[in-house]
């Protein structure tokens, strides 16, 4: 008699914990190398990883940590024996602790007597450094990730800040039907490339966060190296919480209200307690700028005013102190991407019975109050508050700095959008880690290694030098640095297509795996998936579409005509192929239903061999996908696309891109580079329409420009056009879109001045300048435009000539204020039928004798008259004071009223 099977149940620890590896002597370095994360970004070092367990590298996703965890005593010894490994890896090592410690680009510059910031610290909701760090969901996180090591590579001396959460962003499969489900790994720290911050004696470094009702939260912080930027994480998963605190970093942009505001208050007060315990434990110089990254960490603008507090100086004067050091950066043209809290909520966390007591919270309430036109005055914004605790902020391209300061005009309200005190620094992306290491290799081949990395990694060489270009970077060519590398000339049009075709069949390989590994999740068996193996085709045209999937980004665009799509992808002759992946926000049902509904056209065994959609959109993913697409599709609904760094990576490989003229392809678009798509915004036209209209011009463009062009063959079987536009790319655009180009920006334009203007704010000087701005807001509403007389030298009637000059005389009242406090101007420019003035030149008058005894003034100044057509003037009183950023900054202005006498506005012809 047979006995039934047994069924075993699986038991679940208790606890669990890391049993790390114990290397031996030779091999120790291999602990420090794992555990910084410019692993991440150097080829040497991941071949030296990798070498040491060829077979176990893949599954263990290319992470040095999991390896080293992975290795058997016995191939550990082998490796300590093998003097070629052990040379190897004494020579990296050698370069690490260069990497580390030598001077770098910022340094230079201090040597060269620029004042720069001691120290910066940069605060953001997720970091995008390395899939084995997974904190992370998008355009966002990665930004953060390049900006930390690009900053790294110039020698920046910059502290990141973010959150750890334990669950990360999810990671995403399909169901059969093709239906986004989500999965929460559990990330143990102890497994991952980070260290707990210990106090001296060993014990857990500690954050503390007063809550209502005597609840506190607590957090421990842990800290990644990125190269040489520390990145400390703070992790509420600790003993000394109840559950519900201890759930606060659980997720990424996950849970209600509350759990967001709990999570952003950690991050942005919890987070300057940290860099505080970092500083005093290691030496490091205190931050004299603090950079957010969105208004998820606005937060630390109130801590820092709670610091202050403690030393003497009252709200107002603390809050100059942190608006001098304070750079804000918005990332989202999207109202509804901003962070919203009600006002109520916000108020029960604040004051003495909760954080940041000694600060009044009717201080703290209208910092995010949303006093302009159409805001709502129950609701506490982020960005508000962001901006309002910030003397500097900026979008992250051309476009979505215009945009920005059109979305955040009311807070400056009478001055045009154009002199909203928003400016720009576009986005880069971190060639060492996007560009793929046979990119790399074809042009540090013509001019050697080392300077092609200094390139990559955004030193001040002219970056097209890599693949040829003009001079430039005096500094570095002083230093020794070649500034000019004519590699062009060396690298045949038989090489670079024979590394195209290379790249895109890397890519083939790597989509066939993935969709076997989908397609087994979903439930299908081994027999059905046979066809999986004619997928793709290393020969056709490769187009790339990935990003997160908000309704804006339109994933479904290319599906709008199925039928003439379906003819694209099986064209007889000039045939096209496409790679879809993206992620739903777990809770936007309409972006999952997206997602299926790509996916089912995918699915369709007619297309299936030339459409796929890829699950599980993370860095891994993006790092094969980049170089190895053709062309990089782009169609977002302009102007909601902040900048959209994805097509940068994929130009930094030689791939053109297809967009439509958005985000940083709006200022960087030519020809050479690939091709706009046209778009109807502006025009009277619904969205469905406008969908209508623009995925013509989309399947139009494919058809008769795009496709001929990467099938029309030259003389030698190679497509000449084409692989001129991959050059010019290369040459061209490449050294636009790097991170370093953008660190170096933010540095010279961003954080020196606001590291000056800390410097400038003593505590006597704060004071000073609160009161002066008290002083001016009482008598603003008295400052007047009385009078304005103007005598035009050539004027006929209406007209004045070219060259000649307009005298005008301004009569003001200044309320009680004095001459010093404000600054009287002439605005002059181009006017339209409405008389409104565009392309305004500011032309500042000059006060004129004393005053009368209405205490009106006297201003004087000439108006050049340097353009033809329709033109125009007005008068205008800004406040005007040495430590204000800009005139604007009050928000205050005083414009004449229809009855100031003649000439006020006069169009003259």
């Amino acid at each position: 008699m047979r006995k039934s099977p047994v069924k075993v149940e699986y038991v679940k620890a208790i606890r669990r914990f890391t049993v790390r590896p114990v290397l031996p002597e030779p091999l120790r370095p291999l602990h420090d190398l794992a555990r910084n994360l410019r692993w991440s970004w150097h080829t040497e070092t991941r071949e030296l990883f990798r070498s040491a367990d060829p077979e176990g590298w893949r599954p263990v996703d290319a992470d040095p940590v999991r390896l080293l965890g992975s290795l058997s005593a016995g191939r550990l010894a082998e490796l300590a024996r093998d003097e070629e490994y052990l040379g190897r890896l004494a020579a990296v090592s050698a370069d690490l602790q260069e990497y580390l410690e030598g001077p770098r680009w910022y340094q230079d510059q201090l040597a060269a007597g620029a004042e720069l910031p001691s120290a910066v610290a940069y605060f953001s909701p997720e970091f995008g450094v390395t899939a084995a760090l997974p904190q992370y969901s998008g355009g966002l996180g990665i930004l953060a990730g390049d900006h930390l090591k690009a900053a790294s590579d110039l020698g920046v001396p910059l502290v990141g800040v973010g959150l750890l959460y334990r669950h990360g962003y999810f990671r995403q499969t399909l169901s059969r039907e093709g239906w986004q489900q989500e999965h929460y790994p559990v990330l143990d720290p102890d497994e991952l490339p980070l260290d707990l911050v210990r106090e001296p004696d060993g014990s857990a470094a500690r954050v503390v966060l007063a809550l209502p009702g005597g609840r506190s939260l607590h957090a421990c912080v842990w800290l990644a190296r990125v190269g040489r930027v520390p990145l400390l994480l703070l992790d509420s998963d600790v003993e000394e919480n109840a559950p519900g605190e201890r759930d606060v970093t659980d997720r990424l942009y996950g849970g209600g209200s509350d759990h967001r505001l709990l999570q952003e208050m950690l991050l942005g007060i919890g987070g300057v307690r940290a860099v505080r315990t970092w500083c005093r434990l290691t030496g490091t110089p205190e931050p004299e700028v603090f950079h957010t990254n969105e208004g998820h960490a606005g937060f630390l603008g109130l801590e820092r005013i709670r610091e202050l507090a403690a030393t003497g100086l009252d709200f107002d004067a603390a809050l100059e102190v942190v608006r001098a050091g304070t750079v804000f950066t918005t990332h989202t043209p999207v109202p509804a991407g901003i962070d919203r809290f009600d006002r109520h909520l916000v108020a029960r966390h604040f004051g003495d019975d909760a954080e940041l007591p000694g600060v009044a919270v009717d201080r703290i309430l209208p910092l995010g109050r949303e006093t302009y036109p159409g805001g709502e005055p129950e609701l506490f914004n982020m960005a508000v508050m962001g901006l309002r605790l910030a003397q500097r902020a900026n979008g992250v391209s051309t476009l979505h700095g215009a945009v920005s300061r059109e979305m955040f005009s009311g807070l400056w309200p009478g001055f045009d959008p154009a002199e909203v005190p928003i400016t720009s620094i576009t986005n880069g992306v971190h060639a060492p880690t996007w560009v793929a290491p046979e990119v790399f290799r074809l042009g540090a081949r013509q001019v050697g290694d080392g300077p092609a990395r200094q390139v990559l990694a955004g030193a001040p060489v002219d970056g097209a030098a890599l693949f040829g270009g003009q001079e430039g970077g005096d500094a570095q060519a002083a230093a020794g640095t070649p500034r000019r590398w004519d590699a062009v000339g060396g690298i045949g049009d038989r090489e670079i297509w024979d590394l195209r075709r290379d790249l895109r069949g890397q890519l083939v390989g790597e989509v066939r795996r993935r969709l076997y590994a989908s397609w087994r999740r979903r439930g299908a068996g081994t027999a059905e998936l046979g066809w999986i193996d004619d997928v793709l085709d290393p020969d056709v045209l490769t187009i790339g579409f990935a990003r997160r999937v908000p309704s804006y980004k339109r994933l479904t665009l290319m599906l709008r005509d199925r039928d003439r799509l379906r003819a694209l992808l099986l064209h007889p002759t000039h045939p096209i192929q496409i790679v879809v992946a993206g992620k739903a926000h777990p809770a936007d049902d309409g972006g999952k239903r997206l997602v299926q509904e790509l996916v089912r056209f995918a699915d369709d065994p007619r297309v299936r061999h030339r459409i796929v959609f890829l699950p599980d959109y993370g860095m891994g993913m993006a790092q094969k996908l980049y170089p190895g697409c053709d062309v990089w599709l782009n169609n977002p609904l302009r102007p909601l696309e902040a900048c959209g760094t994805s097509g940068m990576k994929a130009a930094l490989n030689g791939c053109l891109n297809l967009s439509v003229r958005d985000g940083w392809w709006d200022e960087w678009f030519e020809p050479d580079f690939g091709w706009e798509i046209p778009t109807a915004d502006g025009s009277a036209v619904d969205e469905d329409r406008r969908d209508e209209l623009e995925s013509g011009a989309l399947y139009a463009l494919i058809e008769d420009r795009v496709a001929p062009r990467f099938y029309d063959r030259g003389p030698e079987g190679l497509p000449d056009r084409w692989i001129e536009m991959v050059r010019s790319t290369l040459v061209n655009l490449g050294p636009k879109v790097l991170a370093g180009r953008m660190v170096r920006e933010y540095v010279e334009r961003l954080y020196a001045p606001a590291a000056r203007s800390r410097r400038a704010l003593a505590p006597q000087v704060a004071q000073g300048l609160a009161e002066w701005k008290a002083r001016v807001r009482a008598a603003w509403p008295d400052v007047t435009v009385d009078h304005v007389e103007s005598v035009a030298g050539g004027a006929a009637g209406g007209s004045a000539e070219l060259g000649s000059t307009v005298s005008l005389r301004v009569r003001v009242g200044l309320g009680g204020l004095d001459p010093d406090d404000v600054e009287v101007q002439a605005v002059a420019g181009r006017v339209d039928s409405a008389d409104a003035i565009a392309d305004a030149q500011v032309f500042p008058l000059k006060p004129v004798g004393g005053h009368d005894l209405a205490d009106r003034r006297l201003y004087e100044g000439p108006l050049a008259l340097d353009r033809t057509g329709p033109y125009g003037y007005t008068v205008r009183v800004l406040p005007a004071h040495r430590l204000l950023a800009s005139g604007a900054e009050l928000g205050l202005v005083a414009l004449p009223t229809e009855a100031t006498g003649e000439g006020a506005g006069v169009i003259l012809r």
